[in-house]
């Protein structure tokens, strides 16, 4: 028999509730005196002041009791497999799951109380006795009424929902549903529209005031509201402050216990009302999300929620609650405070630790693992670095003594020693005698030679060569030859990257037809994940790229027009005005000999043409003594600012053992000096942008691509309009619960269930 229990939220409060369990716990009762300030004891059940009425007074009352409840009932029984609880009842099934303590526990719904208590604005509306045939039109009603603010806070079950929203408008819906027989409306008695978008500013202090709470992972599963599922590892934090302004998923929650065999369940608390709703939804449980066995993203007929979007794999193992990264940016555009956000987020973001000296990738380690605890909440970037071993080998050893476990390796041509040994230093059996390594590589690819390298286990040679010069144990490369280099593979297609240019539509699904036939070659224990990067600003562009069967998405340049990323204001002020036609290709800097290309903005700025004129020259001529004057003039005075000589002075600065090679041999090849000198002005108009410097926007240096611009129109005329709001958590929220949408309205008109609407979906 599979048994959950599960804890009520406000509502069922009443005076006596309690009863015995406060002389049972009497030290628990006065630590909660104690945090709140008066005896929770009389307040339960001599109707004592605060009295019962206030959701601020309630929340800690209502805790106190349904605790005290799970404590009492285990000492008689065993635990249950799971457990749940409805809104406020969620933090007594966390607190019953080993998350938080009791005095936290109090301390939490105290200040959860206050904040919700101080919202004011709106209210909520029960929709009840809704009939199957009726519903389709009340989400239609419903999908008419979003614009006007008003949300699904509660579905309980198939025949009951709660709205919040505008007083106004929850009237206006109330005389529609009445109209048109599609249910019952009973206004509610609160002060607020609860579990509503309008309750974002209480999350926000909400998530602030968790900053300083010790949380950790339940030990046994708890159904989260705003998912239906249960809590990732490391999501308790995010997913409590997304309870504030976020929907309780009850019905699909309860579905997933049925899905999951639950047999039978145990209300713990005052009153029976969930009991009820579980004989309902046993009746009529909610629709799958979607097909369990695709990799790719829901397909069904039923509800699409962004959390099912992608690899529930990917999710589970990454501890994420959406199958989203955030890319590395050079440089540090890519910051610590950015990866941080996207953490508390419960999402994985990528360092930009490319260009950056060994001493400032050490010292954003030293602060992401400060801020952020374990090494598995962040990831940061290994760029090729083609000709200089010594770099890649000395950055692979500063990232083993900072525990860095996920890197993302992007500009790869071939697999190198190196990333092979990131990735299987540690490597050995599990348990259960499988293959298994705790080091991560999400490897960016854009050709199918170079994914088929990361997608395969090491060359047995490179493997012998590494255990020789005793970068790995024999342990450690017997258990590589059973894994690939990389376990999650990113198709980058029309990115700012070095992407050759690739369409989206050709590679993701070769690339996913390669990794069938190299699982089917390897038979790893684990298959192959295969995302997508590139072009991915807007809802629609990241459900095209599920529909195309990515298990996950990574965005990158929209994110560089954020408060987090480390760029100059000047350059997301040009960010925040680009169309989608406002970029173009130029010379990749640190590959300039070889003519790699990327994607730079061209609105505002003469790079792209001077950059590419460079080249152009490089190509025609043998040294810079073969330049006209005119030509040298021009790109003395205007590209450079300054002469060729004190360019090539500047150059000879000594910088690292690679440098000084490439100098030595330009002093005697007039060619390899001429590249030098105008790989100089890629470095130069990099840091001009990056510092924002007044007077020279006409010469920065930013990579970006067609995203960008896609994600500008998204978002005109909305709250993400202006940049200084577009946290890369609220884009991520965007893109992804706009794909659901747009999937889902998709599917619905596939499937004749009903038109898709036409509104605005960036809405407020």
């Amino acid at each position: 028999m599979t048994i959950a229990w599960v804890f009520p939220g406000q509502g069922v409060q009443h005076r006596g509730m309690g009863g015995q369990l406060f002389d049972r716990y009497p030290t628990l009762c006065q630590q909660a005196d104690e945090i709140l300030g008066y005896s929770v004891r009389e307040q339960c059940l001599a109707g004592a002041p605060p009295g019962l009425t206030d959701t601020r007074d309630v929340q800690p009352a209502l805790f106190v009791v349904t605790a005290l409840g799970w404590l009492d009932r285990r000492e008689l029984t065993a635990a249950p497999d799971y457990l749940a609880g409805h809104s406020l009842g969620e933090y007594t099934a966390l607190f019953a799951a080993g998350c938080f303590d009791f005095a936290t526990g109090v301390r939490l719904v105290q200040r959860r109380g206050e904040l919700m208590s101080a919202a004011r604005g709106g209210g909520m509306l029960a929709v009840v006795d809704i009939e199957p045939r009726q519903s389709t039109l009340l989400h239609e009603l419903l999908e008419r009424q979003h614009a006007a603010g008003v949300d699904v806070a509660n579905h309980n079950c198939a025949s009951q929902l709660v709205l919040a929203g505008p007083a106004a408008a929850l009237d206006l819906v109330a005389e529609e549903v009445r109209r048109a027989g599609l249910g019952r409306c009973v206004p509610l008695r609160v002060s607020a529209p609860f579990h509503s978008r309008h309750m974002a500013g209480a999350a926000a202090q909400f998530r602030d005031f968790l900053d300083g709470v010790a949380l950790t992972g339940p030990r046994i599963p708890v159904i989260a509201n705003v998912t239906g599922l249960p809590y990732p590892r490391d999501g308790v934090r995010e997913l409590l402050v997304r309870q504030v302004d976020g929907p309780v998923r009850w019905w699909q929650g309860m579905s997933h216990l049925l899905e999951l065999g639950v047999t039978e369940l145990v209300e713990v608390g005052p009153g029976r009302v969930l009991t009820e709703l579980w004989e309902r939804v046993r009746q009529q449980p909610a629709p799958p999300a979607g097909p369990p066995a695709s990799p790719a993203g829901p397909v069904a007929a039923g509800p699409i929620h962004p959390e099912s979007l992608g690899c529930a794999r990917f999710r589970r193992d990454y501890g994420l609650r959406y199958a989203y990264l955030s890319g590395s940016m050079f440089r540090g555009i890519a910051s610590v405070e950015l990866v941080v956000r996207m953490a508390r987020a419960g999402l994985l973001g990528f360092f930009g630790a490319g260009g950056l000296s060994l001493a400032e990738i050490a010292s954003a380690l030293t602060r992401l693992r400060a801020a952020l605890g374990s090494p598995d909440r962040f990831g940061t970037n290994l760029l090729a670095t083609p000709g200089d071993p010594d770099h890649e080998r000395a950055l692979v050893d500063l990232y083993l003594e900072h525990d860095v476990r996920v890197v993302e390796a992007a500009g790869y041509t071939q697999v190198t020693p190196e990333l092979v040994r990131f990735r299987f230093t540690g490597a050995g059996r599990g348990p259960d005698g499988t293959a298994v390594t705790g080091r991560r590589i999400v490897a960016k690819v854009s050709r199918p030679e170079v994914a088929e390298a990361f997608m395969s286990p090491p060359p047995r040679a490179m493997l012998d060569r590494l255990v020789a010069g005793r970068g790995l144990t024999s342990a450690e490369a017997a258990a590589a030859d059973l894994l690939p280099i990389a376990g999650d593979v990113c198709v980058e297609a029309d990115s700012a990257g070095h992407t050759d240019a690739g369409n989206p539509y050709a590679l993701l699904p070769a690339m996913r037809r390669l990794r069938d036939e190299l699982q089917a070659r390897w038979r790893f224990a684990d298959p192959i994940r295969v995302g997508a990067a590139g072009g991915l600003g807007s809802p629609e562009a990241v459900a095209a790229a599920f529909l195309l069967g990515a298990d996950f998405v990574v965005t990158g340049s929209v994110n560089q027009c954020s408060p987090e990323a480390g760029t100059s204001v000047a350059v997301k002020d040009l960010l925040a005005g680009l169309d989608v036609q406002d970029t173009g290709y130029a010379p990749a800097g640190d590959l300039f000999e070889v003519g790699a290309r990327v994607q730079v903005v061209r609105k505002g700025t003469l790079f792209a043409a001077r950059a590419n004129k460079l080249y152009q020259l490089y190509r025609q001529l043998d040294g810079l003594g073969e330049l006209d004057p005119r030509t040298r003039q021009a790109i003395e005075e205007r590209y450079f600012e300054r002469s060729l000589d004190q360019v090539w002075h500047q150059v000879q600065e000594p910088r690292s053992a690679r440098h000084s090679r490439e100098v030595d041999r330009a002093r005697h090849n007039p060619k390899a000096k001429m590249a030098l000198v105008f790989r100089w002005y890629f470095a130069h108009t990099t840091q001009l942008a990056l510092a924002g410097a007044p007077g020279e926007q006409v010469n920065y240096q930013i990579h970006c691509g067609p995203a960008m611009g896609a994600f500008n129109r998204v978002v005109a005329g909305t709250v993400l309009e202006p940049w200084p709001s577009r946290h890369v958590d609220a884009i991520a929220e965007l893109l992804m619960s706009g794909a659901a949408e747009v999937l889902q309205r998709s599917l619905s008109c596939w499937t004749g269930r009903q038109a898709p609407p036409t509104h605005d979906r960036a809405g407020g």
